[in-house]
């Protein structure tokens, strides 16, 4: 966290949250109604600031508020930085790759250091070359071949990704069971 956030938490310690204003798209864009956020300096503010809470809801600490944040699909976004490396959506390193699933839609999503996270359709077809099965057979046994481990990739429906994995989609909704 920003050490300015800091401050302002001490000297402000009880405005309200905000919800309803920002969200995740599936492709790691920050969005609010006007469309995208746009700004460097913004979305590079906003990805070092942006943590869950206990509960799973996904937010980022503006100054001494919390803007919560409504997800497209999963809280991390990632992208391929290069052909051997994996990225967050707010620039962060993956340097291990533990699980991977795909859904019924055809969207990867890997388990790594900083939770599940959805992989950028736009490297799909990149990361679908290491995909070692049958892609077209529902119940083929599919496995990932990633900085030299082979990891099984399971089903998961989109349904249940969010109780799954412990995150709520929309912070204004319910904690997950």
């Amino acid at each position: 966290m920003d050490e300015v956030v800091r401050a302002a938490l001490a000297k402000w310690p009880n405005v309200p949250s905000c919800t309803g204003w920002l969200r995740l798209s599936r492709r790691g864009e920050w969005r609010v109604p006007e469309g995208p956020i746009r700004h460097a300096g913004l979305n590079a503010f906003i990805g070092r600031n942006y943590q869950p809470t206990a509960d799973g809801r996904w937010y980022f600490q503006n100054g001494p508020q919390q803007v919560f944040v409504s997800l497209d699909y999963t809280p991390l976004i990632l992208r391929l930085s290069s052909a051997e490396q994996l990225e967050t959506h707010t620039g962060q390193p993956v340097t291990h790759v533990t699980e991977a699933w795909l859904d019924e839609d055809g969207s990867l999503l890997l388990g790594c250091e900083h939770g599940v996270a959805l992989l950028d359709d736009r490297d799909l077809a990149a990361m679908c070359t290491r995909l070692e099965g049958d892609l077209e057979a529902p119940n083929a046994a599919l496995s990932l071949n990633w900085a030299g481990r082979l990891l099984t990739v399971g089903r998961i429906a989109q349904a249940g990704v969010a109780a799954r994995f412990g995150f709520i989609q929309e912070p204004g909704l319910a904690s997950p069971a």
